[in-house]
């Protein structure tokens, strides 16, 4: 349906009648056309609000938020995200205006979740970890109506705030869980949020195509895209991942994962749905967690592989802290080791492993479990769940292809592909950048740019991205099959792979590592142990030791890691040559 001009009614209710009006018009009017069309009896726009307004009549005094000693039930909940609704409306804040927050795993944060959209406005979660320019940057960008920012990241803000062309209305959190901080703003939230009604009527989106959320990518070169979802997709992949998850009613869910990160994966929502506990963390580190799942009885998380690896690391004795619990942890980003995900396992972890991009609300595909597998050796067990496997069931279309032809990959586990998405939880596209969004939807299909390989069973397995792969003497690597090996090593704790030039094959495996604490081990230790697990192309023929530069979801910055490969003198820190077959 296209609509030139203005449009004198354009509810749901207003442009189903006109579609109406248009089929009746039409040379062959269908039976199932006529006199059914859309009205508020029996369509209303997908949103996850109303999952809010859902447990806060149901469940209205089950705990539903926890930070240090702060407790919020179901029904109170909801009256502060109505508040903070009714408040910025009174500022008038409204469809379509953008309302940055600066915070960490806080109440505040995810009350925003709910409070912003409630007030038809479109939230933006910032990434903390951002410097003051990229700040400034996105500020202008997404034309900031409000900031509300947390004390302890004022420094940034401040100097992003002098930056900045827009001048947004600023609000501060002060945390007392906080380190010290200056406050910036006109006022703070807790008396912000005094100033609305606790009984706001917010209203559903108009259309369920309207935009809730706004997150910026965090690219290597020039500024980030800002990827915007709307209300239909939040819903979507809210409910996607209780099925997914099998995620049950009053799930204790631990915020590990940053809520700026593709808006926490969609979890504000998904546990809102099933009236669960949001357990907040502010400080992301292993005595924290595992206080967390001793004290809350949480059951669910996600986590980066990062994360996993810090646990599976901490002292006995705070592991033992979780011992005789089961723990059910999600995790994606880069692809999880089966060595990780082994040793998890082993410590009373429940391993469920998607994947999915900013641009796909967070995950998108599952490796779905298979009983049987279970059976299985350990190692190849943990192999299997490190696969990205197959399509969410609000995913409509998935496959690996020929990045230019968009021709099928054989599902033979090596033809190498680039992998494809299509469905209702794909973004709407990049804000004021119609030229990235027309590059992104080529074909009728989302380009992820992550390499890939079609496995007989239909489930997809990662390769690398496309700018990580390896060509050396015309054969390709995975850095991430060569990765997987280095953290077999008894003595890796860490381990990123890149491509260093060469001038003989014109690239070569360049292995950083970084080593447990009271280890050691050499460059020609990793590069024989690497010799003795991979073919001889493959091996590694560089090893520098030390820690690995990361995002703030911990994603190893492999940007970072091949300008250092490019610079690095020669001889290679591995002495021990690796060879070519």
């Amino acid at each position: 349906m296209v609509f030139n001009g203005d449009l004198s009614d354009a509810s749901p209710a207003g442009i189903a009648r006109l579609e109406y009006q248009e089929r009746e018009m039409s040379d062959t009017p269908s039976s199932y056309d006529h006199g059914l069309y859309r009205n508020s009896a029996n369509y209303v726009p997908l949103s996850p609000l109303g999952f809010l307004a859902r447990s806060a009549a149901v469940f209205p005094d089950r705990l539903a938020v926890v930070h240090g000693t702060r407790r919020y039930r179901w029904a109170e909940t909801y009256a502060r995200c109505r508040q903070l609704a009714s408040a910025l409306a009174r500022r008038g804040i409204g469809k379509n205006d953008t309302v940055a927050v600066m915070a960490t795993n806080t109440p505040e944060a995810l009350e925003a979740h709910f409070g912003v959209p409630m007030a038809g406005a479109v939230l933006n979660a910032l990434n903390i970890r951002l410097d003051a320019a990229t700040i400034a940057f996105i500020l202008d960008h997404g034309e900031a109506k409000v900031l509300i920012t947390d004390k302890e990241f004022a420094p940034t803000i401040e100097k992003a705030l002098a930056m900045a062309k827009c001048r947004p209305l600023v609000i501060d959190i002060d945390d007392a869980l906080a380190p010290p901080g200056k406050l910036l703003g006109e006022t703070d939230y807790e008396s912000f949020l005094a100033t609305g009604d606790a009984d706001f009527a917010w209203q559903n989106p108009a259309d369920e195509w309207d935009a809730i959320t706004l997150s910026y990518t965090s690219g290597t070169t020039g500024n980030p895209k800002g990827v915007v979802y709307h209300h239909r997709g939040a819903y979507l992949n809210a409910i996607g991942n209780l099925m997914v998850w099998d995620m049950p009613h009053h799930a204790v869910y631990l915020w590990t994962l940053p809520m700026f990160h593709c808006n926490g994966w969609c979890f504000p929502w998904t546990v809102t749905a099933v009236a669960g506990t949001h357990v907040c963390l502010r400080r992301v580190d292993a005595p924290s967690i595992y206080a967390a799942i001793a004290e809350e009885n949480v059951d669910h998380l996600c986590a980066a592989p990062i994360i996993m690896n810090m646990l599976l690391h901490a002292p006995e004795e705070l592991q033992r802290k979780a011992a005789g619990r089961t723990v059910r942890l999600m995790t994606a980003g880069a692809a999880p080791p089966a060595a990780i995900i082994q040793g998890m396992e082993a410590l009373g972890f429940r391993i469920t492993h998607v994947y999915g991009l900013t641009e796909t609300y967070g995950p998108a595909t599952i490796c779905e479990w298979h009983g049987e597998w279970d059976k299985l050796p350990p190692e190849q067990n943990a192999a299997l769940k490190a696969r990205q496997g197959v399509r969410y069931p609000v995913l409509e279309g998935l496959t690996v292809a020929n990045a230019e032809t968009l021709a099928p990959v054989p599902n033979d586990g090596r033809t190498l592909g680039e992998v494809f998405m299509r469905g209702n939880i794909v973004m709407k596209g990049y804000l004021k950048n119609p030229k990235a969004t027309e590059e992104a939807f080529a074909g009728g299909w989302f380009h992820t740019g992550d390499l890939g390989v079609l496995h007989e069973n239909g489930y997809i397995e990662l390769k690398d991205r496309s700018k990580d792969i390896i060509i050396s003497g015309g054969e390709n690597i995975s850095t991430i099959e060569v990765e997987s090996v280095l953290y077999r090593h008894p003595a890796v704790l860490e381990a990123a792979v890149v491509a260093r030039p060469d001038e003989t094959w014109g690239e070569t495996p360049c292995a950083f590592v970084t080593l447990k604490p009271g280890v050691s081990a050499t460059a020609d230790d990793i590069i024989l142990y690497c010799r003795n697990n991979l073919a001889r192309f493959k091996v590694p023929q560089t090893v520098v030791f030390g820690p690995l530069p990361k995002t703030s979801t911990g994603k190893v910055q492999k940007f970072a890691l091949r300008d250092q490969a490019k610079n690095l003198a020669t001889p290679a820190m591995g002495h021990l040559k690796a060879g070519k077959t």
